[in-house]
């Protein structure tokens, strides 16, 4: 089993889809059952269609990696919350718990 060492909630429109986790081989984003089970919900991506398997990958899926801001913004929220610009996974949880689309990203599960 690998160790999860970060784990990230993923929201589409508010309604929760799935989970992205930091694991020994790198990441894995996997479906919320309920969320497959509906039928009529949108992927996360194109990139990352609707399934039961999990994705996994040894560096942060391009879409998320995507999310995170560049250029002068990265530097006020690395230096803000004393984030290593390196750090992509953290920069992640911190920038993107509100963004401009339709997906968002939280360390903790809303109820």
């Amino acid at each position: 089993m690998k160790n999860i060492f970060r784990t990230a909630y993923v929201y589409v429109y508010n309604t929760f889809a799935g989970k992205l986790c930091e694991t020994d081989d790198g990441y894995s984003f996997s479906y919320d059952k309920t969320y497959v089970a509906q039928g009529d919900n949108r992927p996360v991506s194109l990139t990352l269609p609707i399934r039961e398997e999990p994705y996994t990958s040894k560096t942060l899926f391009s879409f998320f990696d995507g999310l995170i801001p560049e250029g002068w913004l990265l530097e006020v929220v690395s230096r803000n919350w004393k984030i290593d610009p390196k750090d992509r996974f953290s920069l992640l949880l911190v920038a993107c718990k509100d963004p401009i689309g339709n997906v968002s990203i939280n360390e903790e599960e809303k109820l």
